[in-house]
């Protein structure tokens, strides 16, 4: 397995709060990785940290085995890109001027927009089907046009690994599965390397090669996910009972909580 990231004893801290501890983590090169976890067990922190936008207590992340604490700001962001949780445009930004940003990585005093620019910037907008608000200022769009927006930002960038925590974060059922789609296709056509921060276990399940679960500052399980989803995998790290089946259309692990709620069985054994 050729490994795209790779996390060496790295533990991650707000102040004297432990939120990642001496983690040693291998990410698959040109596979789609989720984390999975309850809130809080710092999934998001860790997917900060992989970006550089939080500095390890102790340890290091590597980028296809290099240390990025040591690379410039332009060279990481050629090879990784990211899609923090609820991103703020500035006021009055239009959607194409938010998409242009970019292909900020790739700008010199020597060397401005280019027609290769121009393609990466046109591809986006098309892939995320945003064409029509190009000229919209971003601050004026519904949350899921706002979410793809930024999610066409992120893949202007055309880089080889895409971080992104949340990105269905607004969307409705129909967009969730357009943009998941996009992502795993980047995956099978470009081989481009995908990690995500997923809430839902099902769609995780059904687009991820491999999850990682997290809990009490550790990995509490990683691998494919028809070898590691279960019911006590479920019930420890979400704290929540379930049945684990098979989905009819894509024979990835189902998860289906107990919990009350309308019953139209006559009889329901858990």
């Amino acid at each position: 397995m050729k490994t795209a990231i790779e996390t060496k004893n790295l533990t991650l801290s707000y102040g004297d709060s432990i939120i990642i501890n001496e983690l040693d983590l291998q990410i698959p090169k040109g596979e789609i990785t989720v984390f999975i976890g309850g809130n809080g067990c710092g999934k998001s922190t860790l997917l900060r940290s992989i970006a550089r936008l939080l500095k390890p207590k102790n340890g290091a992340v590597l980028l296809e085995g290099n240390a990025i604490a040591k690379m410039s700001t332009k060279d990481v962001a050629k090879q990784m890109s990211i899609l923090p949780q609820s991103p703020v445009a500035p006021e009055g930004l239009t959607v194409l001027q938010l998409v242009k940003q970019g292909r900020y990585p790739y700008q010199t005093w020597l060397k401005q927009w280019t027609e290769k620019d121009e393609e990466e910037v046109t591809k986006a907008l098309k892939a995320t089907a945003i064409e029509d608000l190009k000229d919209r200022p971003v601050d004026s769009l519904s949350g899921g046009q706002r979410q793809r927006a930024w999610i066409a930002m992120t893949l202007a960038q055309d880089t080889d690994v895409i971080l992104l925590d949340e990105p269905t974060t607004y969307l409705d059922m129909t967009h969730q599965i357009e943009i998941l789609d996009l992502l795993y296709e980047l995956n099978e056509k470009e081989q481009r390397t995908i990690v995500m921060v997923l809430h839902d276990l099902n769609l995780a399940c059904r687009y991820a090669d491999n999850i990682v679960a997290i809990k009490d500052r550790k990995i509490y399980a990683q691998g494919k996910p028809e070898h590691i989803v279960s019911c006590p995998l479920v019930k420890d790290v979400f704290g929540m009972d379930c049945q684990i089946t098979m989905d009819p259309l894509f024979g990835t692990p189902l998860c289906i909580p107990f919990g009350k709620g309308r019953c139209i069985l006559k009889e329901v054994v858990l």
